[in-house]
């Protein structure tokens, strides 16, 4: 994993987040998601599992299906994702398949994140940089479960 952030990486995980807080108010778990591709947002979305009743309505699944389709095919490989929270190994397995070029994180998830269970599920060149704006991103979570318990 890639230990340095730059200002660009603080810039679209903030983007991220926005996106995370729009989950949060719509009542499901507040992950965000962008793709980045060229410098350019292609993709937003957040968690839609509530709302669509949908298990694999993860913010990344979302992103990835908006990003394919804007780019008119399946790969990333030249797209960065931006999630507030470390994919799950249904979303790692769909970025791998996807070919992403470069993942970035906030809030490690030690519970079922994919570098517990499935660490070598991304794509063999894909980047992966985490800790980006951890602790916004793990304060956001850690409300709305406050809330919920």
């Amino acid at each position: 994993m890639t230990p340095a952030t730059s200002t660009d990486d603080n810039r679209y995980m903030k983007m991220a987040l926005d996106e995370a807080a729009r989950a949060y108010e719509e009542g499901e778990v507040p992950v965000g998601a962008i793709v980045v591709c060229k410098g350019r947002v292609i993709a937003r979305a957040h968690n839609l599992t509530e709302t669509l009743t949908d298990v694999t309505a993860h913010a990344e699944m979302q992103a990835v299906t908006a990003a394919a389709n804007y780019l008119g095919g399946k790969y990333l490989n030249d797209c960065t994702l931006y999630v507030t929270v470390e994919p799950c190994i249904m979303c790692a397995g769909a970025l791998g398949w996807a070919q992403l070029g470069r993942l970035v994180y906030g809030a490690s998830d030690e519970k079922r994140g994919f570098q517990r269970f499935a660490p070598q599920a991304l794509h063999p060149k894909t980047e992966v940089l985490a800790g980006v704006m951890a602790d916004e991103c793990a304060a956001l979570m850690k409300q709305f479960f406050g809330q919920r318990r």
